[in-house]
């Protein structure tokens, strides 16, 4: 690790040239701006929004009240009947439990529903307040999904599943579907995440961030790795257009809500620039295909390993983000389906003249 990366410092023993004295404070002022900013604006004003409609199996699976066995079998059926899809899904990637097990599942329900370790009573009930109305988010993936539609037309619109998942997975994908886990969104201050994630996760576990979450997992999923080649730029640039076409479709929020970082920890990254990216260059990273070193830049964890420990987690992607951003910027020509088409990393790294 680069000690000239640790303390937010970056000059050698504190020292600046006059340039760089003038440039820091022009840079604390653009700090905010450049938190907020995305480049070039690819949507008309007026995209027509998708209709979106949750599908509330949340609110149907808190209607097992039955104390029985039978009782509770009889409030499976209903389940099945209801949601012949999702149901099974749900039952058997999130429960763990054979479909056909229905005997197994009517005692595994209750416990699941009225778990005190992980306090599920508590957590349902506060999932089921903070999500009573689901209007405002129905509208931001409606417009989200909206401007999906424009840019691809023949883009299939999942349906969309609102569940509990015990803590399990905030987005899941079935077969034209997609379940929204609102469990995993009850607040970054919600005491029983303190059981079961690190400190560093309960940044993005607020309501606010469901809809980049699911957007940008629909993106992965819609628009996959093509490359042939396992080389850190590749994984980086693939990865870091997808955030800026995510970025784009919600170009009213700040940088550091679409990464799921705080404010100050997209500033840290601003202001460091071009040190994080003279010491990716000097190491030569960029060509690397260990897989220590692409999980220690591109996967989340409570900093970027390969960095420093002062940094956010998934660097890698936040650069590749920057580099596709610099590259539309001297490309004014190219669409944004031609950016996400393109799968020569390095001649997207070449044209970006990307040099913070």
């Amino acid at each position: 690790m680069n000690d000239g990366l640790m303390n937010d410092g970056l000059m050698n023993d504190g020292l600046m040239n006059v340039r760089q004295y003038i440039l820091g404070f022009l840079v604390v002022g653009a700090l905010v701006l450049t938190s907020c900013h995305h480049g070039r604006s690819y949507f008309p004003k007026n995209v027509p929004p998708q209709e979106i409609d949750l599908v509330r199996f949340d609110n149907a699976l808190m209607n097992v009240q039955s104390k029985d066995v039978q009782g509770t079998k009889a409030d499976i059926r209903v389940l099945y009947d209801e949601f012949p899809v999702f149901m099974p899904l749900w039952v058997e990637d999130i429960l763990g439990i054979p479909v056909s097990d229905t005997s197994y599942l009517a005692e595994a329900l209750p416990a699941f529903l009225n778990d005190t370790l992980y306090g599920f009573r508590e957590t349902n009930a506060r999932e089921q307040q903070l999500f009573a109305d689901v209007r405002p988010l129905e509208k931001a993936l409606g417009e989200a999904f909206g401007r999906i539609q424009w840019l691809y037309p023949e883009a299939e619109i999942p349906t969309l599943y609102l569940f509990v998942s015990g803590f399990q997975t905030p987005v899941y994908f079935g077969e034209e579907l997609i379940g929204i886990g609102a469990d995993m969104y009850l607040g970054s201050d919600y005491e029983y995440y303190n059981r079961v994630v690190y400190e560093y996760q309960k940044q993005t576990m607020r309501p606010e961030c469901i809809p980049v979450d699911v957007i940008s997992a629909y993106l992965f999923r819609t628009l996959p790795y093509t490359g042939t080649k396992s080389r850190l730029l590749d994984q980086m640039m693939y990865r870091g257009k997808i955030m800026y076409l995510t970025a784009q479709i919600f170009d009213q929020l700040p940088g550091y809500e679409v990464m799921g970082w705080t404010k100050e920890q997209w500033e840290w990254c601003v202001r460091n620039e071009q040190a994080i990216w003279h010491l990716v260059m000097d190491k030569r990273d960029l060509f690397k295909t260990e897989s220590l070193v692409l999980t220690g830049y591109l996967n989340d964890g409570p900093f970027t390993s390969e960095v420093s420990q002062d940094s956010p987690g998934r660097l890698g992607i936040w650069l590749g983000w920057r580099i596709a951003e610099s590259y539309m910027e001297h490309h004014p020509e190219v669409s944004l389906q031609e950016l996400m088409a393109e799968g020569d990393a390095q001649k997207i790294l070449e044209e970006s003249f990307y040099k913070p």
